[in-house]
Formats: structure tokens, sequence, C-alpha cells
């Protein structure tokens, strides 16, 4: 292993898993070693921990922010950010959440934090145009059954058997209705995608995130439409389909494999 390689190690080691490791390359100056890595230490959490609660501030308000600090102080440790740049920072959280006893009361909140960092995605996603309307005519009415879609590259699709739209939505700044959620009153299916580079969120019928859900899962369009309708048999798939193709939300066809 290179002198360098070495180094980094034992400088990530000493951050993030508090090693005993000396690190020679390091001279008091002023402070002790072990006080200048403190220092650096303590602000590193700090700017990751403020990073992390800007991808999630529903999450931050649900919690209050001194609660959402000691998840942050738990969560950087055991997924630190690896990359150049913050960007993918923080894509574990929902699941660190799920398994994070002190937020074991509150069961819709990885759900919510998922939410938001399909937010955070589309976000940053770069999207492709919406599918050409006219590649679809062109296609005989007898093979469109065949045809497999891909969606829209700056979408995700979210399904919660919490009402994570309404939490969310009662939790923007903006929101000035009444912001009481019924817990009990069933899940929500979620769009979240990128139109004329802002992010919108729709609600979906439980049969049309299955449709979208199996189209993004590789089905053909006859396939996806047999999985809504396994979920609703009274299923209007021209309404839902047109809705989609409207969103914008299928960008590609192409004949099945």
């Amino acid at each position: 292993m290179s002198a360098l390689r070495e180094l980094q190690l034992q400088v990530f080691d000493t951050l993030f898993r508090r090693g005993e490791r000396p690190l020679p390359a390091l001279r008091e100056n002023g402070l002790a070693p072990a006080r200048r890595l403190q220092i650096y230490r303590n602000n590193m959490v700090v700017s990751l921990s403020d990073a992390l609660a800007a991808v999630y501030p529903v999450v931050v308000k649900l919690v209050g922010e001194d609660f959402f600090r000691h998840c942050a102080r738990s969560f950087i440790p055991l997924h630190p950010s690896r990359a150049g740049h913050l960007q993918p920072f923080g894509r574990e959280f929902a699941d660190f959440l799920a398994q994070f006893e002190a937020a074991a009361g509150l069961p819709y909140l990885p759900d919510v934090a998922r939410l938001e960092w399909a937010w955070h995605q589309v976000f940053h996603a770069a999207a492709a145009p919406p599918l050409d309307l006219a590649r679809l005519a062109a296609v005989p009415e007898e093979a469109r059954e065949a045809l497999q879609f891909r969606l829209q590259p700056a979408a995700r699709l979210i399904d919660s058997p919490f009402p994570v739209l309404a939490i969310w939505e009662t939790n923007q700044d903006a929101y000035a209705g009444d912001a009481t959620v019924d817990l009990d009153a069933g899940g929500q299916q979620v769009l979240v995608i990128q139109r004329a580079l802002e992010v919108e969120l729709y609600e979906l019928g439980r049969a049309e995130h299955g449709l979208l859900a199996a189209l993004a899962a590789g089905a053909t369009l006859a396939g996806a439409a047999e999985a809504a309708f396994a979920i609703d048999a009274a299923f209007d798939f021209a309404a839902v389909f047109g809705r989609q193709l409207a969103l914008g939300s299928l960008a590609d066809l192409e004949p099945a494999d």
C-alpha cells in the first residue's frame, strides 16, 4: 500500500471511526494534534449535518432540529460522504431511520425521507424529452400492447402505507390549510417528476402506480395493464395512460425483446 493511501486511511479512520492510530504527518502548532483533529471532526460533522438537513427539510420539521442533529451524528460515521461532491450524500438516510431505535415511534418517517430523497434525485436529474406521440401513433394498434416504455429519467415513484404526500404538503413553508394529517387514512402512491425545470408531485391511484411500476420494471404495455387491473378491476386504462402521456412521465418506447 502506498504511503499516501495509508495516510488517507488513517485520516478516514480517525475522523469517522475515531481510530487511535497516530497520524505521523500531523504536527502540533499551538494545539495538540488530538485537539486539532477534534475541531476538524466537529466542523466536518456540522457541515455534513447541514447538508443532510438541506435534503430532508420535512424530516427536520417533523422531529425538530435537535433530534435531527442527533440522527445525523449517528448516521454520518456509518455513511460518510464518499464522493467529491455532496449530491449523493444521504441516500441511505431513509433506511437508516427505519433501523434507528430512537425514531421507532414515528413509523412513517422513513417513507417521508424516501419521498424527500426522490425529490432531491429528480431535482438533480437530467430530464429527457417527453415521448413523441407521433411515434406512438405510428405503431399499429394491434402491436402497441407489445411495446415497452421507458419512464422519464427525471421521475421517481413512491409507494407508502402512510399518507406521505399529505405529510409532505402540510410541512411546506407556503402551506396555509389545515395541517392535521390522519395517519390512519391509508397509504399514498406518488409520482415525483421534473417538468419545465420544476419538481412536481402527483398523487397516483394504486392501480396507476402499479401500471407505472410495471413499465419501469420492463413489462410490456399489456403486462403493465394486467398488473394494474389485478389491483383494480375497474381501472380506467385509457384515462390513466393519457394522463401519464400528458404529464411526460413516459420518455421512450421500443418493441419488446
